[in-house]
């Protein structure tokens, strides 16, 4: 699916890596941990996992020494060199990473590489508590030791990395490892900082456990939904609306621009719905194919700036179609699949959506949000049951 996106991708990021289209894996608001580091003197190793990013306060300082959003470990004065392990909160295939040295600019990591596996049962290590000034213990590293980390396969070689200036923070790397991915060990060399680990790929869901009577919600980040398009990201991206749990603020949301084709003095049918000439898109491929029962749309958060109303379009693609769309970028229907399910509703609260208001016939894959004129969408939800139907991804 990841050369299927590419070109749709690079368009939209001008010029950025394809692989930020996808979701942040290891995103502690999906669930991603730390378990392990080997020291964590002046920041613990959590912070790589923030979603919001980095930030300096120059007057901020601990007793240990200078405050740092990110992970950063003491000058090292033994043989070695520094690492942690990263549970991943959505287990999937990975497609690009970055690591982001963020405002450390005389303190960040020389040189990285990360490493990556996919283990059947997780590890009970865990980091808890305050772990500034912290190193792990004896005990700790006898646990990790069982995990022989360092023979994990290699997703990123050793590799400079540049500091945490503006222009020069973002390191980006690409990947085609193949396998679905659990843990990741990410090395410094030999000790510094990093400010975040973002990892970009598609949850892979084990849906040989999943009936075609049980309702799931098919779209969601921890079942292999993922973006694949859209018209404006301004304030945040589509992909946060299949996130976990309700949304966080209304940066945990998709946002897009004001609009500057609405009218000067703005109308309403009589359905009260505005009467506006533009909208804006978001185009979804759900985990799995699936026939949709009930429909979440919540714009928690986005008070003064909800969309004026919804629609929802879906259809039922193979991989060539759906590389006959992204090489369109979604701008055109040339096999006439996109059907409406969800007609123009009104949107500025949580709705939910079923019975006679869905206009459902058949299994479906991928999904269109439609938001008119403009505005934010914290959540959007696809409860349903999965088909016998499957694509590749």
């Amino acid at each position: 699916t990841f050369d299927l996106i590419k070109e749709n991708i690079d368009a939209i990021l001008h010029g950025q890596p394809d692989f930020l289209q996808f979701n942040d894996l290891a995103c502690e608001t999906a669930g991603g941990k730390v378990i392990f580091a080997t020291d964590e003197w002046f920041a613990p190793a959590r912070n790589l996992l923030k979603q919001e990013p980095p930030e300096f306060i120059a007057s901020a300082f601990t007793e240990y020494g200078k405050w740092m959003d990110g992970w950063e470990t003491r000058r090292k004065r033994r043989p070695g060199h520094d690492w942690c392990i990263i549970q991943l909160g959505v287990p999937g295939i990975i497609h690009g990473l970055d690591v982001d040295t963020s405002f450390f600019t005389g303190n960040y990591s020389p040189f990285v590489s990360v490493q990556a596996a996919s283990l059947g049962e997780a590890p009970t290590l865990a980091l808890e508590g305050d772990r500034i000034g912290k190193a792990a213990s004896e005990s700790q590293f006898q646990a990790v030791a069982m995990l022989h980390s360092e023979l994990w396969e290699e997703l990123i070689p050793v590799t400079e990395l540049k500091p945490g200036y503006y222009d020069t923070c973002h390191n980006y790397f690409s990947t085609t490892y193949p396998s679905r991915v659990t843990h990741l060990r990410l090395n410094m060399y030999p000790d510094g900082g990093i400010a975040r680990l973002r990892v970009y790929g598609v949850g892979q869901k084990d849906w040989s456990c999943v009936t075609t009577k049980d309702e799931v919600d098919l779209v969601a980040l921890v079942n292999g939904g993922v973006c694949l398009g859209y018209s404006d990201a301004h304030y945040g991206h589509p992909r946060n609306m299949i996130g976990l749990g309700r949304s966080a603020n209304m940066g945990d949301g998709w946002e897009t621009a004001r609009r500057l084709d609405r009218p000067k003095i703005l109308e309403v049918d009589v359905n009260g719905i505005l009467q506006v000439p533009g909208y804006e898109w978001a185009v979804l491929r759900l985990g799995h194919p699936g026939v949709i029962s009930q429909i979440e749309i919540d714009t928690n958060h986005f008070k003064g700036n909800f969309p004026d109303s919804c629609k929802i379009e879906a259809c039922l693609l193979t991989p060539e179609e759906e590389r006959e769309y992204i090489s369109g970028r979604w701008s055109s229907d040339p096999g006439k699949k996109w059907r409406v399910i969800l007609p123009p509703q009104k949107a500025h609260h949580r709705h939910f959506y079923s019975g006679d208001l869905l206009a459902l016939s058949g299994p479906v894959s991928h999904m269109r949000l439609v938001i008119a004129p403009d505005g934010g969408v914290s959540r959007l939800r696809l409860w349903g049951r999965p088909t016998s139907t499957r694509h590749t991804s």
